[in-house]
């Protein structure tokens, strides 16, 4: 965050832009009339005499830049204090082989499942405040990517790098569920929430879903279900002996169990077909999980006023020295 502290002293930047506009009328002006030497040839100018018709414009340089010095420019980080509890949220993302399906569209380029999951979710994430989110990924097993806080900008960082296979290839739903409530207990809170997004159906890991469901409805954790992808045979670029090429696999989601987790922890099932559906979907959610929370703003400013004024004044002796040594006019 940029500001200047006392933005009134930029109003004196009129007076080197009036400078600079007396210099430029002037420029060429002839105050007596002499014998003109057009058409003997123009003389070629050293480096030196065509550098020193730029000296002027350094004392102009250095005014703006003291100028500038007095505004006081900040740079500044800004920081939030939550006096209250707010709603405490896991993102468990499928990272299963089968998300590598290119049966959606971001920008008007064919994408997988987990791009166009990124950037939604990217969306969700910045528009909560005061939160703390944690992230739990799944395939053939489900570990924590990063556990509940409030560092949104590092949870986006986490959330770009993830990759498809990472945690195996098959979906382990059960698994997915049971780390996100473990998560849940590090911190206490009214409300929590776990946002669970899947295009297979649960065929790996050591929890059933049924079992890590019951657990979730006696710990009073509320569980939103995401179904995403279209339905029958979904495009997956494969290589092949010639090349990549496209084939057409089946994707099997279990829409009835994700309908019976949201249910019994009432929570509520989607399903994602396309980019702008799976976004109405976040957006609903962000609508449905609002806490009022005591959040206190504030931004810690660093002066950088010193670097500026130290250039001014670099310039301004530089300018000195020269034309007084190297270029020195003689009237």
């Amino acid at each position: 965050m940029f500001r200047f502290d006392s933005p009134l002293f930029l109003l004196l930047l009129f007076v080197p832009a009036l400078i600079l506009f007396i210099k430029l009328r002037k420029k060429g002006k002839s105050h007596i009339k002499v014998s003109s030497l057009k058409g003997l040839g123009s003389f070629p100018q050293s480096f030196a005499a065509r550098l020193s018709k730029f000296f002027p414009f350094l004392k102009i340089m250095s005014l703006v830049l003291l100028i500038i010095a007095l505004a006081r420019p900040q740079w500044g980080d800004k920081k939030i204090h939550v006096a209250t509890q707010g709603v405490n949220i896991i993102l468990a993302l499928d990272l299963s082989e089968s998300m590598r399906a290119l049966d959606f569209k971001k920008d008007n380029k064919i994408v997988t499942r987990l791009e166009a999951v990124k950037s939604v979710v990217q969306d969700f994430i910045m528009r909560r405040e005061g939160d703390r989110i944690g992230m739990v990924v799944f395939g053939s097993h489900a570990f924590t990517q990063l556990p509940l806080t409030r560092d949104y900008n590092t949870i986006s960082f986490i959330l770009d790098r993830l990759k498809i296979g990472a945690a195996g290839p098959s979906t382990a739903i059960g698994d997915a569920i049971g780390i996100s409530l473990k998560r849940l207990e590090d911190i206490k809170s009214k409300s929590n929430i776990i946002i669970l997004l899947t295009d297979g159906k649960s065929n790996s890991g050591e929890l059933s879903w049924q079992d890590a469901t019951k657990i979730a409805v006696q710990r009073k954790v509320k569980i939103y279900t995401i179904g995403v992808g279209t339905k029958g045979e979904a495009p997956f670029l494969v290589d092949g002996m010639f090349g990549k090429r496209y084939v057409y696999r089946k994707v099997d989601v279990d829409l009835d169990a994700l309908k019976t987790i949201a249910g019994q922890t009432s929570g509520s099932f989607f399903k994602a077909g396309d980019l702008k559906s799976l976004e109405q979907i976040y957006k609903m959610i962000n609508n449905l999980e609002k806490t009022k929370v005591d959040v206190e703003k504030w931004v810690e400013y660093k002066e950088l006023y010193k670097g500026v004024l130290s250039a001014g004044l670099l310039i301004f002796l530089l300018y000195i020295i020269l034309t007084n040594t190297r270029f020195l006019r003689i009237p």
